[in-house]
C-alpha cells in the first residue's frame, strides 16, 4: 500500500484553547492548509482553478478527534482525494503527530462550483483534472 501526500505543521500558542491543547477550530484550518498545499503539489492551485471560472467549495465537514495536539507538536496531514459518479467528491485528511498518534480524521465533502452559473459543475473530477491535477500525486 503507498503512503498518501502529506504536509506538516507545527501547534503553535496561539491556537490553543483555554484547556492547553488545540482550538477545534483549528483543525478544520490545519484541513485547508492541507487541501491548498496538496491541490497545488498534485499541479493545481485555487488560482488555476479560479482563472478557469470554477472554484472548488467546501460543502461540509466532520472531524473524529482522537488525541490532543498541545503547543510545539508537529503534526503530519495527509490530503487524499475520492471521486465518485455525483457533483460533490471527498476529501480525507489523517493528522498524525511524529510518535504515529493519530490526533484526528477530517472528512469534507467538496464540489467544485461554476462561478458564473454559481452553481456544482457535473465533473468535478473532470474540472480539477482540466487544471493540472494529478491524483496519484495525494492518493499514493
Amino acid at each position: 500500500m503507498s503512503t498518501p501526500w502529506t504536509t506538516r505543521v507545527r501547534v503553535r500558542s496561539f491556537e490553543l484553547d483555554a484547556l492547553g491543547h488545540v482550538n477545534q477550530a483549528v483543525y478544520h484550518q490545519y484541513g485547508e492548509i492541507a487541501r491548498v498545499e496538496g491541490f497545488a503539489a498534485a499541479g493545481c492551485d485555487w488560482q488555476s482553478l479560479t482563472a478557469s471560472g470554477a472554484s472548488p467549495v467546501l460543502l461540509g465537514s466532520t472531524i473524529a478527534y482522537r488525541r490532543e495536539l498541545r503547543a510545539g507538536d508537529a503534526v503530519d496531514i495527509t490530503c487524499e482525494l475520492k471521486f465518485g459518479s455525483g457533483k460533490t467528491f471527498d476529501c480525507r485528511s489523517v493528522m498524525t503527530k511524529l510518535d504515529g498518534t493519530v490526533s484526528a480524521e477530517l472528512t469534507c465533502v467538496l464540489g467544485v462550483m461554476d462561478l458564473t452559473a454559481r452553481k456544482l459543475v457535473a465533473d468535478p473530477r473532470a474540472a480539477m483534472e482540466s487544471c493540472g491535477l494529478d491524483l496519484s500525486v495525494l492518493n499514493g
